[in-house]
């Protein structure tokens, strides 16, 4: 038995993990070497180091805030509309 657990670790070393990963670029599956952290295929590495380097840092994303929404503003009117029916007619 201890000359089967020597063949398997002989073949262990000579493995290459890999994973399945998507291109950032072109979308294409292709697969790395697992632990890599390359994220554009090969096809598409060259074209991508062609790009301009950003000039700063995307900061934190922050959702615009300003005037009242057109829901808000037509949910105003209605209530006006609705509080002056409530002021006319009445039960005679």
């Amino acid at each position: 038995m201890s000359s089967n657990r020597k063949d398997n670790e002989n073949e262990n070393e000579n493995e290459v993990r890999v994973e399945l990963k998507y291109c950032e670029h072109c979308g294409g599956l292709w697969v790395r070497e697992r632990g890599a952290g390359v994220v554009f295929c090969e096809r598409c590495q060259p074209k991508v180091d062609e790009l301009p380097m950003r000039k700063k840092k995307p900061g934190r994303i922050r959702l615009p805030r300003g005037p009242r929404t057109v829901a808000e503003e037509y949910g105003a009117v209605l209530d006006e509309k609705l509080a002056d029916l409530d002021g006319v007619g009445g039960v005679a």
